[in-house]
């Protein structure tokens, strides 16, 4: 089972390393706000028609909401909203160092509240993986950081939201199903980014823009990956590691994600690989490896 777990760590990995492409895609056509929205709430109608075919099944025990709330108060709605809002004010290099820090803060908070001490050398592996992102991105921006302090804040406060995330569905996963936790992820994403984007329309570009936007068929297929595949499919993943590993081995298989988006960045898009994306990737290799390593051994 064990194994099964690390190999849902690669495929989340994956999943959200596609993201990035897809994203990118779509936010010519909608705001990251209106991107975000339409993205649960595909991913929710899918899992209503899922559970009403009774593909998947959702227990609703009261009391339970004590134990999900904490994880989509996290993420979804916290970290999307403070990253949205962040990347508004810094560029997505800067966005992309901060995110790095992720696993740093799983692992402090793993150790202080779950009581996952890792080993040393683990620790090391991890300060080495996310070493590698840390180095993509400054190499890429050479001149430095540029972004407003209010920009870092929102940043800073995602990556806590992020690593809190971690936490929660893993006290939450000793209760209930990684499927039914990822559900009340979904419903409470659809319900909140819906809500906002719709006062968003109703005092800017009107509300039939909520429609219109979707006219664009550019804009389906990124829709259909983030809300189902990514949404779906890479949380359920991630809430599955986490039931499964200790939660710094799980968050440092995120780092792998930015390995893909520069491979699929350059497979579709054309986007340039330079020697700076080759040792920063050897670096994130080797650090999930030696994490996953040292965990087992």
């Amino acid at each position: 089972m064990k194994r099964t777990a690390h190999l849902a760590g690669v495929a989340f990995a994956v999943i959200f390393g596609f993201t990035f492409l897809f994203s990118k895609i779509a936010l010519d056509y909608v705001s990251p706000v209106g991107l975000i929205s339409y993205r649960f709430l595909a991913a929710l109608l899918t899992f209503e028609v899922l559970r009403r075919l009774k593909v998947v099944s959702i227990r609703f025990v009261k009391g339970w909401w004590k134990l999900w709330l904490p994880v989509a108060l996290c993420e979804p709605i916290l970290y999307f909203l403070f990253e949205s809002y962040g990347l508004m004010e810094t560029t997505s290099g800067e966005a992309g160092m901060m995110i790095a820090l992720i696993p740093i803060f799983v692992t402090i908070l793993s150790a202080l509240i779950l009581k996952e001490r890792p080993r040393f050398l683990q620790v090391l592996f991890i300060l080495l993986s996310v070493s590698g992102i840390l180095y993509i991105q400054l190499a890429k921006a050479p001149t430095g950081a540029s972004g407003e302090f209010w920009g870092f804040f929102l940043l800073f406060a995602a990556v806590l939201s992020a690593a809190f995330f971690n936490i929660a569905s893993k006290q939450a996963v000793q209760v209930m199903k990684p499927v039914e936790i990822t559900y009340f992820m979904m419903l409470s994403g659809a319900v909140v980014f819906n809500a906002i984007y719709l006062v968003q329309l109703a005092f800017g570009g009107g509300i039939d823009a909520y429609v219109t936007n979707l006219l664009h068929p550019e804009i389906l297929m990124p829709i259909l990956y983030l809300g189902i595949v990514a949404s779906i499919g890479g949380f359920f993943l991630v809430n599955f590691a986490l039931s499964k590993l200790p939660a710094h081995v799980s968050s440092i298989y995120s780092n792998l994600s930015t390995i893909v988006a520069i491979v699929a960045g350059a497979l579709i898009l054309g986007e340039p690989l330079l020697p700076y994306h080759y040792i920063g990737s050897a670096m994130i290799l080797v650090g999930v490896y030696g994490t996953v390593f040292f965990g087992r051994h």
